[in-house]
């Protein structure tokens, strides 16, 4: 083929300079544009498959040797006391305390060599677009240098191409993210930066008790309290958190005392006065909309469907995340997030053992199977994306810490995918024989987002305008993991 060599310019129909002087040439082997073009097309992967994705995020990041990929040869103090249990997906077995879990592995893509260097909590860095952290911009989320949340851009991108919905497209539950952890400020992670507020996620409120204790350990101290990561009362709820406070010009003098919340709500909604606020339009919107109250309430779910999820935070709300996927949402999130104390979730620094025996991966293990097998069963897995997806993962090697301790490790660290495009029982990646190194097939956490992305139908070329005007990529970084791909 003959090549010209040179800088390329793109062209208004998408073809770059350099491409059409090699084309001119191809004429000199029998070629023609069309086969060029042809030959083009069927080098990209074809887009589109997934109408929704739910994202589950387990903040604190669970340990790639306790998930699914277990060295069940490597020394103990690498291996650790869990035994590995076969699974569905021929090759990989997982942790015995996911018995669940490994029912619905020929579902499942394991994705085992993601790799970064960053081992600090950067959901920002999973979740986004942003080429660098550090843990000031973690702590920071209003940091300037801050990109958008992946369900942000889903949902800018739905708006500008006239997709506005009854049911929001980014919502994420049980509540405001890092806003149950005591002592601490907020984390960054999944804001809107700079496409603006308005296309933050729409955050739930859990409205519930937790009716089992947990006690934890942060560094020297111990705290005994209720959590609703191991068990919850089956009379809980989800409301939208941007729908449930009252506009500062409706008092509750105006409102009668005696009316539920809900019915107050529904009072200043009808005798509103126009505020031109495009943020409390949105609001009292959803204060009024049927679908999204219905899908949140997963009271109204078959009990037998939500014992399936399990009785607890992280089940009950990825079956709500289903319902909002059914009522039509395109973009899903549900943080397994810290709660009650900062460093906890899946930050196993201290009590390794004891905490994913009795607090996570048995909420996991129920609420994830849960998830695979009921969309599967309603015939809506092959359209949905579902992504496990976590800011690192942890040490091969075990700490001398009180029942043992995993901590920050980004060199290797695994990920499950599902549905929308993904094939069905499939290991893509490897690690050394501990765990600790990938050797084979490295990507990146921005790959996982372009893959997203691509999955949902949406051109990667797309590019959005950042805080000084300059035209940026979806993910300027990343790229489609073919590997992954149905």
């Amino acid at each position: 083929m003959l090549r010209v060599l040179g800088s390329p310019k793109r062209l208004c129909d998408g073809i770059t300079r350099r491409d059409s002087l090699v084309v001119g040439g191809l004429s000199l082997f029998g070629l023609s544009l069309a086969d060029h073009l042809k030959a083009s097309e069927k080098a990209k992967p074809a887009a589109g498959k997934a109408k929704a994705c739910i994202l589950l995020f387990l903040y604190g990041s669970p340990s790639q040797i306790e998930m699914a990929d277990m060295k069940p040869d490597a020394p103990v103090e690498i291996r650790g006391e869990f035994k590995p249990i076969p699974s569905k997906l021929p090759g990989c077995d997982v942790c015995e305390l996911l018995p669940h879990t490994a029912q619905v592995m020929d579902r499942v893509t394991v994705l085992r060599s993601l790799t970064h260097k960053n081992p600090i909590h950067g959901v920002a860095f999973a979740t986004t677009a942003v080429p660098d952290i550090d843990v000031a911009m973690e702590l920071n989320p209003h940091d300037q240098k801050h990109w958008p949340f992946l369900g942000s851009v889903v949902a800018y991108l739905e708006e500008q191409n006239g997709k506005r919905k009854a049911v929001p497209d980014n919502v994420a539950l049980p509540f405001p993210f890092s806003s149950q952890r005591k002592g601490e400020v907020p984390r960054a992670g999944p804001y809107a930066a700079f496409l603006g507020s308005k296309y933050n996620p729409h955050f739930t409120r859990f409205q519930g008790k937790a009716n089992r204790q947990i006690t934890k350990t942060l560094t020297t101290d111990t705290i005994t309290f209720d959590e609703p990561y191991v068990g919850i009362e089956t009379d809980c709820r989800f409301t939208l958190g941007d729908a449930t406070r009252l506009p500062a010009d409706v008092t509750v003098d105006r409102l009668n005392s005696r009316k539920s919340l809900l019915e107050q709500m529904e009072d200043a909604r009808r005798t509103r006065l126009p505020t031109g606020d495009p943020f409390r339009e949105r609001a009292y919107d959803l204060i009024g909309n049927e679908q999204v109250r219905t899908a949140l309430d997963v009271a109204r779910e078959n009990p037998k469907t939500r014992d399936r999820y399990g009785h607890t935070l992280f089940g009950q709300s990825c079956l709500a995340a289903r319902r909002l996927v059914e009522a039509g949402s395109k973009f899903v999130t549900v943080f397994w997030d810290e709660f009650g104390l900062a460093g906890s979730g899946w930050d196993t620094h201290w009590e390794h053992y004891p905490r994913m025996r009795n607090e996570l991966m048995p909420g996991f293990d129920r609420g994830y199977a849960g998830l695979i097998s009921d969309l599967d069963d309603r015939g809506m897995l092959d359209d949905t994306l579902v992504l496990v997806l976590s800011e690192h993962g942890r040490t091969p090697k075990l700490d001398n810490n009180k029942g043992g301790g995993r901590d920050h490790w980004s060199q290797a660290y695994s990920a499950f995918l599902a549905g929308g495009g993904v094939a069905r029982g499939r290991v893509v990646g490897k690690t050394d024989k501990h765990g600790g190194t990938v050797t084979d097939n490295p990507v990146s956490p921005k790959d996982v987002l372009a893959t997203t992305l691509h999955l949902l139908g949406y051109d990667l070329e797309t590019t959005l305008t950042d805080r000084v005007g300059r035209p940026q990529s979806l993910v300027p970084n990343g790229r489609v993991i073919g590997e992954v791909l149905a």
